[in-house]
C-alpha cells in the first residue's frame, strides 16, 4: 500500500496559478503511473492529468493548455502546475498512484482544496 499526502491547495483569483504538490510514501516500487483527479460538488470525480515513469502525460481536454504534470522520481512526488485558472476549476484536488496493469496502489486521500473566485 501506498500512503499518499496532497498540499498546495488555496484560495486564488481567476487567472492565476497554483502548483499542488502529493508525495509517496510506503510501497512505492510497484508506482507506474502518478494522476491527478478532481471532484466538485454534485460531481463525479475527473481525471484531470496522468504521467508515467517513462514521462509520457494524459491532460483533460478541459485543462489542456493550462495545467502542467510533472514528476520528481528520487523524491516519489508528482506535481500540478495550473495557470489561468477559471472558476469552474473549483474543486477538491486529489493525487493517485497506479501500477503498470493500471490497478490503484493507493485509497483516496484527504485531497486539497482549491478554490477560483471569480
Amino acid at each position: 500500500q501506498v500512503q499518499l499526502a496532497e498540499s498546495g491547495g488555496g484560495l486564488v483569483q481567476a487567472g492565476g496559478s497554483l502548483r499542488l504538490s502529493c508525495v509517496a510514501s510506503g510501497v512505492i516500487s510497484s508506482i507506474n503511473t502518478m494522476a491527478w483527479y478532481r471532484q466538485s460538488p454534485g460531481k463525479q470525480r475527473e481525471l484531470v492529468a496522468s504521467i508515467r515513469t517513462g514521462g509520457s502525460t494524459n491532460y483533460a481536454d478541459s485543462v489542456k493548455g493550462r495545467f502542467t504534470i510533472s514528476r520528481d522520481g528520487p523524491k516519489n512526488t508528482v506535481y500540478l502546475k495550473m495557470d489561468s485558472l477559471k472558476f469552474e476549476d473549483t474543486a477538491v484536488y486529489y493525487c493517485r498512484v497506479l501500477n503498470r496493469n493500471g490497478n490503484s496502489l493507493s485509497s483516496w486521500g484527504q485531497g486539497t482544496q482549491v478554490t477560483v473566485s471569480s
